[in-house]
């Protein structure tokens, strides 16, 4: 199961044919001018209407969309299914922050690329916060769970992607100044938040990139750097 919260973003889990368990309602919500009467009208499963106060003692924290829907999860696709036919895709190396994990799907889908490839460790794209952060986001981009991550670069490259590294090490290339040749099938590997990248998968990349900085910054929050990263990917040659 996965909760979904808001309405916008049940909707879209809905669209995308995730099954409805269970509908949780603030009165409100049900009354008011956004009504969502429909949902629970088309909910298979109980729709539960309470007054606000109930649901936030409930829950344990203040329902402020109104809104919740326990969902059934679908099978997770196999690595090979969802980069099937995708030219660009983000691959996350232990990126452990719910909050980090459903912006990076954000930009991943409103930026144009493909599909999404985890590392074992890396957080769950359907816990609550990384479904809400993504407005809805991670029904929308395909993504599958590596059962190796020792080895699961070399299926990658096997499929014909060039595995660009993003580190903020100085002689990586500026992301702005991918060559040509770096074109086609592209796989952004992107590390954890305190550590980045290992050095296993740094070794394994075919390009070091770079986001330029100035004023003794370092890095970025990895949300805003595959945003920045992402945008000029876009551009590149296919």
């Amino acid at each position: 199961l996965f909760v979904a919260e808001g309405e916008k973003v049940i909707r879209r889990a809905i669209t995308a044919g995730y099954p409805v368990r269970s509908l949780l309602l603030t009165r409100d919500m049900l009354d008011g001018p956004a009504s969502l009467a429909d949902l629970a009208g088309s909910c298979d499963g109980p729709a539960y209407v309470v007054a606000p106060e109930l649901a936030e003692r409930l829950t344990g924290y203040h329902v402020h969309r109104g809104a919740l829907a326990s969902m059934q999860r679908r099978p997770l696709p196999s690595v090979a299914e969802v980069v099937d036919g995708a030219r660009r895709i983000v691959v996350l190396e232990d990126v452990v922050d719910h909050t980090n994990v459903g912006a990076i799907f954000r930009c991943v889908a409103a930026l144009g690329f493909d599909a999404v490839v985890l590392a074992p460790r890396c957080a769950d794209p359907l816990y609550r916060r990384s479904v809400r952060v993504s407005m809805g986001a991670v029904f929308a981009v395909p993504y599958a769970r590596m059962g190796d991550w020792r080895e699961g670069l070399g299926e990658l490259r096997s499929a014909g992607f060039r595995l660009l590294a993003l580190t903020p090490a100085p002689d990586a290339v500026p992301i702005g100044e991918v060559p040509a040749d770096a074109g086609g099938r592209l796989a952004l590997l992107l590390g954890s938040e305190g550590d980045g990248l290992s050095a296993r998968w740094r070794g394994q990349a075919d390009m070091g990139v770079r986001i330029p900085m100035s004023r003794g910054v370092d890095s970025l929050n990895v949300g805003s750097a595959v945003a920045i990263a992402c945008y000029l990917l876009a551009a590149a040659p296919t």
